[in-house]
């Protein structure tokens, strides 16, 4: 007889599942889903703690795919930074997980994507960037390279908007990109994400392996794996195991997020200090001029306070209070009326 393994909260993988997929075979979406699902159960979180939300596109389908036990909503296209921003605003008690594209995110929604990073709306944001419409049949989208060469939609003439560093204008507290191909990396940095208290951006290359997986294409499996460096060894260490480092430059450092758990970051083939947003800037400059997918942590920022926080909100969810509490009475009423007499 097997037993089986479960988890702090005795819950099995399974119980992180969700439907089976309908995306295509080897759809690198389907890959970051497993990597939810992992994070969630290694973490031991209760997929009813969690709230999934998506726009519209191939990604957006994705939430479908993981944690069928949670709250979820599917939004319109480009709407999902409001809609998280609303769900985390009325019950902070949930974790919100929003999975979008590049589409969704870069060209219809860029305008919310911005506002909720500036409000720091307490939500852990995939965009899995593939650099093309896959829904609509592999027209450009705004994430697509300059000079690339689609069937039936010709060459591209337009630069990339580059997420990250979008992210870091809106002053995002947490910034990190990593690739579909690298589901170790890709894991650690979903639990990072899921234990910052803000904004989490994880910018995830994602092959679309039906219109975009060309070699010369810098969202394909081939260009990723080839020209992929990662910027840390990324490790996810819960607080319950004590870890005590000294940090030099070039050796092992580790950052502590604002729920109590730690980072550990192990420095590679260079110094680099993820709390330094200038440096972050920088590194994404060299890497496109050098032609490189850097991944890893860029940037974290533990001092930004989360938007319930900033708005003074009760311990208690919006959601759970009675009425009474959250409706004026008539007295009051009747005195702010008598104000403007």
């Amino acid at each position: 007889m097997v037993t089986a393994t479960v988890n702090l909260v005795g819950l099995e993988k399974s119980d992180y599942k969700g439907r089976p997929t309908t995306l295509c075979q080897g759809c690198g979406h389907n890959s970051i889903s497993s990597q939810i699902m992992a994070a969630c159960y290694e973490m031991s979180i209760r997929p009813e703690e969690i709230i999934k939300l998506s726009g519209i596109g191939c990604s957006s389908k994705s939430p479908a795919y993981f944690l069928g036990r949670s709250h979820g909503f599917n939004s319109l296209h480009g709407r999902m930074p409001s809609l998280g921003t609303g769900a985390i605003m009325a019950n902070r008690t949930l974790k919100a997980v929003g999975v979008s594209g590049d589409g969704d995110t870069a060209s219809i929604g860029v305008g919310q994507f911005i506002h909720m990073m500036r409000r720091n709306s307490p939500l852990v944001y995939i965009v899995e960037n593939n650099g093309v419409y896959g829904l609509t049949k592999g027209q450009f989208s705004a994430t697509s390279d300059k000079g690339q060469s689609l069937k039936n939609q010709g060459t591209n003439p337009f630069m990339p908007v580059d997420l990250c560093l979008q992210a870091l204008a809106a002053n995002c507290g947490f910034v990190a990109r990593s690739f579909a191909g690298d589901p170790k990396q890709v894991k650690e940095l979903i639990k990072a994400a899921i234990a910052y208290e803000g904004t989490a951006v994880l910018d995830i290359i994602s092959p679309c392996v039906t219109f975009n997986n060309r070699d010369e294409s810098t969202k394909s499996y081939s260009w990723g794996k080839e020209h992929e460096v990662p910027l840390q060894d990324v490790t996810f260490v819960p607080a319950r195991e004590e870890i005590r480092v000294d940090y030099e430059p070039g050796e092992t450092t580790s950052v502590k997020m604002h729920d109590g758990s730690t980072l550990v970051l192990q420095k590679l083939d260079r110094d680099y200090d993820p709390t330094d947003r200038l440096q972050a800037i920088q590194l994404l400059e060299e890497s496109r001029t050098s032609q490189k997918l850097i991944t890893g942590l860029l940037y974290l920022n533990r001092d930004q306070a989360p938007l319930p926080e900033s708005k003074n909100l009760p311990e208690e969810p919006l959601a759970s209070l009675p009425q009474e509490m959250l409706r004026p009475s008539e007295s009051s009423l009747t005195k702010i009326m008598a104000e403007f007499a």
